[in-house]
């Protein structure tokens, strides 16, 4: 039998499943919330008896123990996460703890953040970040393994933005920037020439855009331009939706050099007669390179036009390694020869 549904119906149907999703949202931060709170409390009790009472090792596996046997349908009670509570209750004295950003966080985030995290102002930023973007315990793990705060916070960047572009768009595309980047799931023969660095980058556009980072939205490769008749290729294009600007990113596969500038200011100039909509903002260029010389990257971009940005990239496979090892391997040049006589013989 066919129902008549009104005709606004699935206008109606879609309105209270957004209602009823946000307020599963909200249910469950307020759950959220009460979790971290009581978890406060209980590490508070511990630190103030450790600090007039002295209580040890001992003390705190019979509280364990009790508190289990008190609550058997609740977890969280174990001798490890007790002393979890404890260190969030040392890091976070203050009694008002619900005001914190801290206390948006699941446990397992917070748990992983005294874990790992043990300077106050990288798990404050840590903490904004992941509310910001959403993150995952286990993505999170991966940023804060790769160093993400130091290579995004604080690293003296070299780039040309606050000359180039107005005030917030500046400091907004300058704490985008990270040097250096870490493609972590790249091969040694990817990295090897720049065609090759390019298509193990695309093959891998997930990861690539989760390192370079919230915003980003892949437009393509190879992106073809037309100047004056003659062909010009963009080695990736990307579209920033915070910045609302087009993103060009040139790969270099060895040391950065002057020149190298100059053919970014180019492209962005082509970008920007050729794809950018008159409400985008000026694009920007990021030139990613095996190596720079600073000072040298620095006096490149500095009278440039257009804004631009120099930073390193590299792999796990070399940093990982033992420094005597380091040494015996390939040069970026080394492998380059190698695989164009490979080439050159099939």
């Amino acid at each position: 039998m066919t129902i008549s549904l009104p005709a606004d119906y699935p206008r109606i149907l879609k309105d209270l499943k957004a209602r009823i999703q946000n307020a599963q949202r909200k249910a469950a931060l307020v759950v959220n919330l009460e979790l971290v709170s009581l978890y406060w409390e209980i590490g508070r009790v511990i630190l103030q008896r450790q600090t007039t009472e002295g209580w040890g090792a001992k003390v705190i596996e019979r509280l364990s123990l009790d508190l289990r046997n008190a609550f058997p349908d609740m977890k969280g009670f174990s001798p490890r996460n007790l002393k979890y509570m404890k260190d969030f209750a040392t890091v976070y004295p203050g009694p008002s703890i619900l005001q914190q950003p801290a206390a948006k966080l699941p446990w397992t985030h917070l748990c992983l953040l005294l874990d790992k995290v043990k300077d106050s102002e990288a798990r404050a930023w840590y903490i904004q970040a992941t509310l910001e973007n959403g993150w995952g315990r286990d993505f999170l793990a991966v940023q804060i393994t790769t160093n993400l705060y130091q290579r995004q916070a604080l690293v003296d960047k070299t780039t040309n933005f606050q000359d180039r572009l107005p005030h917030p768009q500046s400091d907004l595309a300058q704490q985008t920037l990270k040097d250096p980047y870490v493609f972590d799931f790249l091969t040694q023969g990817t990295e090897a020439l720049e065609r090759n660095l390019e298509h193990g980058l695309v093959e891998h556009i997930t990861k690539f855009l989760l390192e370079l980072g919230a915003g980003f939205a892949f437009v393509g490769r190879q992106v073809h331009l037309d100047v004056a008749e003659e062909d010009f290729y963009l080695d990736l294009l990307f579209y920033h939706l915070k910045l609302r600007c087009f993103v060009v990113v040139d790969l270099k596969g060895g040391t950065f050099k002057p020149e190298h500038a100059g053919k970014m200011n180019f492209y962005l100039s082509a970008v920007d007669a050729n794809l950018r909509h008159p409400d985008d903002a000026p694009s920007i260029g990021i030139i990613l390179c095996r190596n720079k010389k600073r000072l040298i990257a620095e006096y490149a971009i500095k009278d440039m036009t257009k804004p631009m940005g120099v930073a390193e990239w590299q792999t796990k496979l070399v940093e990982s390694l033992p420094e005597d090892f380091r040494g015996s391997l390939p040069t970026i040049e080394e492998l380059e020869a190698g695989l164009s006589g490979s080439e050159g013989s099939d």
